[in-house]
Order: structure tokens, then sequence, then C-alpha cells
């Protein structure tokens, strides 16, 4: 099994900085997930960890080892892709079975290998098709189970769901966190999804404009994000944030005010998530005409106009109510989040 340093990371193209400063260690057996919106730069860190790409400046270390300059084959790593990545003239079994041969690992052990393979991503039944043959599901389960043939000291997948259904993601994602905790072997994902990063992750690293803003638990970043980017960008929904003038421990903005914070007076960005705040018999912290309503099934979503921003709350399911009604929220100040308003960071 591996540790996995990178220190210090950079990677730039000409003027273009895709990956500034990364510097993290992820801990042996840790699955570490890499989450943003595209062009933040999780994919290109992931593939110079594989050899994929050069890092402009810094040192990548695997388990003490340098590998910077070591080809992709020779950092003993599998890359599972957003494509599959499969040969269409193969069936099943010689798919998972080729990194063996490439690898010139002893035939005698190939049988038992792949088969051990299969089994763990339930592919007994389709050893003998084709890749045509399979389903999206099943093809991305041959791609997983030719990456844990190899039994590599590090794990890579790159957005390895993106291509499925809803359905068969959250299938396929309970497989994952089965075979992570089964395999014990250090993996780093890359995703947009952050359901993907919130269930599977040891720790995430979010990240935008090839800059990491927080690294944590998916407790820590969901229950004190450093910034309000991080703050919108994980929960469904997202952490509602609403903008105002803080005054002695008083927000205060559009059909919005909240007693008892503790920020310094002054333009602030105020947040909390739909789930913490409830519906007031009376009047509430926020006050406002319903925007819109959703039927969700467990609960109902209300949304609001409050501090010039979309506010969500959860209702329960069987609240009924029609657009334009006024309703008020009961937002205390034990479960907001207060930000600077001009960098976006958190305040103490």
């Amino acid at each position: 099994m591996a540790e996995i340093q990178l220190r210090n990371i950079n990677k730039r193209w000409g003027t273009f900085v895709g990956v500034d400063n990364f510097d993290l260690t992820i801990g042996n057996e840790e699955f570490l997930v890499l989450l943003g919106p595209s062009g933040c730069g999780k994919t290109t860190t992931m593939r110079m960890i594989a050899g994929l790409e050069d890092a402009t400046e810094g040192d990548i270390m695997i388990d003490g080892k340098r590998v910077n300059d070591l080809d992709p084959k020779d950092r003993d790593v599998a890359m599972v892709f957003q494509s599959y990545g499969l040969y269409p003239h193969l069936n099943v079994y010689e798919n998972i079975r080729f990194p063996l041969k490439v690898r010139k690992v002893d035939p005698a052990t190939h049988d038992e290998r792949v088969r051990r393979a299969s089994a763990m991503v339930e592919l007994d039944d389709f050893l003998h098709r084709k890749p045509a043959e399979l389903s999206g599901g099943q093809r991305q389960r041959v791609a997983l189970a030719r990456a844990i043939v190899r039994e590599p000291n590090v794990f890579l997948m790159d957005e390895p769901l993106s291509n499925l259904d809803a359905k068969l993601r959250v299938s396929t994602r309970a497989q994952i966190k089965n075979l992570s905790h089964e395999l014990k072997v250090t993996t780093v994902y890359v995703t947009h999804d952050q359901i993907e990063a919130m269930t599977l992750a040891d720790r995430v690293v979010v990240m935008k404009q090839g800059k990491v803003q927080q690294v944590g638990t998916p407790t820590e970043i969901y229950d004190r994000p450093a910034n309000t980017f991080v703050a919108s960008f994980i929960g469904s929904p997202a952490m509602n944030l609403m903008e105002g003038t803080m005054s002695g421990g008083t927000f205060t903005g559009d059909n919005v005010s909240i007693s008892g914070l503790s920020a310094p007076d002054g333009a602030a960005t105020v947040g909390f998530r739909a789930e913490d705040a409830t519906l007031a018999e009376t009047d509430g912290q926020i006050t406002a005409p319903i925007y819109t309503i959703e039927l969700l099934g467990d609960a109902t979503m209300l949304t609001v106009r409050a501090g010039g921003q979309l506010v969500s709350v959860k209702a329960h399911k069987e609240f009924r109510a029609e657009i334009g009604d006024m309703v008020s929220f009961a937002v205390p100040a034990g479960i907001c989040h207060a930000f600077d308003s001009s960098s976006g960071e958190r305040l103490a």
C-alpha cells in the first residue's frame, strides 16, 4: 500500500495556471476525493499523480519515492477512466486479464486473479461477453475489475460514474464504497458530484480555479465550510447565502433579521442549511411570500426571496400552500454561518 505526498505541485501552460501550489499528504489506504467544478484542476492533479501530465514545479512522492521522472507504467498505479477504455474485440475475461499479460505476470496466476476480481464486481456471469453486449454499469464494472486485478499500490478514478444514469450511479457508488473497504488501497477519486464526494470520501479536497479551497472530512466540510464557495458547492440544496449588514450581533437584509450572531459590524454574508430552519407559527427571522414550492415526497421545499437571494427551507411533507402566500421561517443564530462579504472567507 502507499502514502502519496504532493509537495507544492504547480501546473502551468504558458501563463495559464491549471494547478496552483497544491500541497497535501494522502494517507495509506485513504479514500481521497478531489471535488470541484469543470476546469478547477482536479483531473490535472490526478493525471500528474499518474504520470500522464508533468508537474511544472513540485514533488510527487509515492511510498516515500519521488516519481516525477518515472513513466506511468513504473508508478504502480491503476486508473479507471470516465470513458471505460475497454477493448471492443476482447471479451470481459480478456479485458480484465489484459494488464496481467502486458506486465508479464506469471500466466499460471491469471485465471485465479481474473476470477477473484470479477467476483468482487459481480461479473462472473458476463465473462464471455464483449463490451458491446454490456450495459453502461456493467462496462464500468469491467473497468473496475481491470484495475483491481493489477493489485496496485494506488487506485486513480477519474469521474467513473458520470456516464451512468441516476439509478446506476447509486448502485455502482455503493459497490465502489464496498470495494474500498475490502481492498484497503490508497484511492484518489475525481468528481464534480458533491453527493459522490460526501458518500465515498474519508477526506474531500474542494478545488476552484486550480486552488485548494478546503480539505477535511465530509462532516467538517458540510458543517464548517471555509468560504462561500464551499458553502454553495456542498449540500443538496446548497447552503442558503444572504447579503446584508451586521450591527451589534444582528444581521439585517431584505425580509430578514437574525440576532445573536458573533461577527464584526459591517457588510456580511450569512448562510444556513435548508434542513436546519423551520416554519414559524408567528413572526420568524425571515418573512416573505413564497417564490416557489416543490413537493419532494419526504418533504416540501419552500423558496422565498430574502437578503437579495432565493432562500430555501424544508417543511414537512404534508405542508401545502400557494405561490405568493406569506410564510415565516425560524432561523436561530445557532444554525447560521457568517462570511466576509468581500473575500467570502468564514468569520470566526
